[in-house]
């Protein structure tokens, strides 16, 4: 199922919805954490992509273990597979940190709404900034997956 699409590797499409949906959650679950003021402006946006990111990043993660095993298949060199096993080991951190800020971001949004039962005082900043780490930590792993994917791919074609 996540082998190809229409011919190509379905991991070489997959992959592009996790990286705009993850550093999109990123960006939109911090501006819900830290601007309380465009809450209502950011909620449907923070919901939304807190259920599409991680859904993006398993994606992203089934297709690149079908794309591994065709490697591996086709008699790949161990230099190549040693690239993408550090791949594959980002891209599930990444699938887990996504679904963790994914999470918390919800946990937000339904206790910031305007119906929601009233906070404790310390809940609401402390789960701001646990969405503002997390945020950073996907970013970061985004990157890392990014990076060594690209690398894996391209370093010497050029």
């Amino acid at each position: 199922m996540f082998r190809e699409v229409m011919g190509l590797p379905a991991h070489a499409l997959l992959v592009h919805a996790a990286v705009v949906f993850v550093p999109l959650l990123a960006l939109v679950s911090t501006g819900y954490a830290v601007l309380a003021r465009f809450r209502s402006r950011l909620d449907w946006a923070a919901a939304l992509l807190a259920v599409a990111a991680p859904v993006a990043a398993f994606l992203a993660v089934q297709s690149g273990e079908e794309f591994q095993e065709v490697l591996i298949a086709k008699g790949y060199g161990p230099e190549i597979l040693e690239k993408v096993v550090e791949h594959q080991g980002y891209g599930e951190l990444t699938l887990w940190w996504s679904l963790a800020l994914g999470v918390v971001t919800l946990v937000l949004v339904a206790l910031t709404r305007p119906r929601a039962r009233t906070l404790p005082g310390w809940l609401g900043p402390l789960l701001a900034v646990v969405v503002v780490v997390l945020a950073a930590i996907n970013v970061w792993y985004v990157y890392l997956t990014g990076d060594t994917g690209a690398q894996a791919v391209w370093q010497g074609v050029l």
